[in-house]
């Protein structure tokens, strides 16, 4: 399906804008080749995306081939829209598509889904002045990224102690669907305290703490967790592990921290690991975004005590915001 073209677009006239289809994933993989350390989600989510209700895909294409793509996916009850996946082939960069990508992008959306009012979109990237401008800061958190084998990690993964401290009365607790509405999804719910700026991250993508969301995030393989069900200080959720192209059988593996209970994150931590490690064949890349406070603590809790490496110092994830 062609789309209308805007105003705005490279001066050699020749950029026309189409919606994804399945056909085009070779070309999207070619163009993407390297981007994000080997951490690209985009092999494992694009055929789920191009069919992904309230979810518009957009490639920009040169002279046939594909040379830039944007998403953009409507939440929190069609009042926000999503930016993710924003990418342009290496040999167009500098040139201004991404820009124009962008303002397609939101043009569309705004065109299909008046009650839209604003963009978010989160980063791991210095904000340049310019981009300061464009968007206001919500929220930051601390990104801690380590990676192990996980066969090994397995096999001593039971026999690992919590260091000494003060111990809760009762282990972590494993979510239902129901108690996730409660604990998470309640207007002034239990972790109104806890969540930055009421906004719930998951998988890098920003949802407001709100009923409306429940269904599309029931939809998801997330695995949700809390120190209590009642009183909340620290709460998880872990994203199903999914293959990247860092190596031949790596996975990643992605779990999103909120709140201020040190002992209960890494008891969390341990469980989510738990759960998934036994199950997962050969190398894993783990990235934690907490609070930037536990950063230190639990990069230490995790080479030290865990014997995971750590693959880079301290970074922020920047939670952005644009009106439409």
């Amino acid at each position: 399906m062609k789309l209308e073209a805007i105003p705005g677009a490279p001066q050699d006239g020749d950029l026309e804008f189409v919606l994804a289809t399945e056909k085009e994933f070779e070309e999207i993989v070619s163009m993407s080749h390297g981007i994000y350390g080997g951490l690209d989600y985009l092999p494992s989510r694009y055929h789920s995306w191009v069919n992904e209700k309230d979810r518009m895909v957009v490639l920009a294409k040169k002279k046939g081939d594909v040379i830039g793509l944007i998403s953009m996916f409507v939440v929190d009850g069609g009042e926000t829209a999503l930016l993710e996946g924003l990418r342009v082939a290496p040999w167009e960069r500098g040139r201004g598509i991404a820009g124009v990508l962008q303002r397609f992008g939101c043009q569309l959306v705004k065109h299909r889904y008046p009650s839209v009012k604003v963009m978010r979109l989160t980063r791991d990237d210095k904000l340049t002045p310019k981009e300061l401008n464009k968007y206001k800061v919500i929220s930051k958190q601390g990104i801690l990224l380590v990676h192990f084998n996980a066969p090994e990690l397995s096999s001593r993964l039971s026999s690992i102690p919590l260091p000494p401290g003060p111990s809760r009365p009762s282990p972590p607790i494993l979510l239902s669907p129901e108690e996730v509405q409660g604990v998470f999804l309640e207007r002034g719910g239990l972790l109104k305290d806890l969540l930055p700026n009421q906004t719930l991250i998951q998988d890098w993508q920003p949802f407001q703490a709100s009923p409306g969301n429940h269904d599309l995030l029931r939809r998801k393989s997330i695995r949700w967790m809390a120190d209590d069900s009642i009183r909340p200080r620290v709460a998880s959720l872990c994203t199903a592990p999914f293959p990247v192209p860092a190596g031949p059988l790596c996975f990643y593996l992605n779990i999103d921290v909120f709140g201020s209970g040190l002992r209960g994150a890494q008891e969390q931590l341990l469980s989510h690991l738990a759960a998934h490690v036994p199950l997962l064949p050969a190398d894993v890349k783990c990235q934690l975004f907490l609070p930037p406070s536990m950063w230190r603590p639990m990069a230490d809790f995790c080479t030290n005590v865990l014997g995971l490496k750590l693959d880079k110092g301290y970074t922020e994830q920047y939670l952005l915001e644009a009106d439409i």
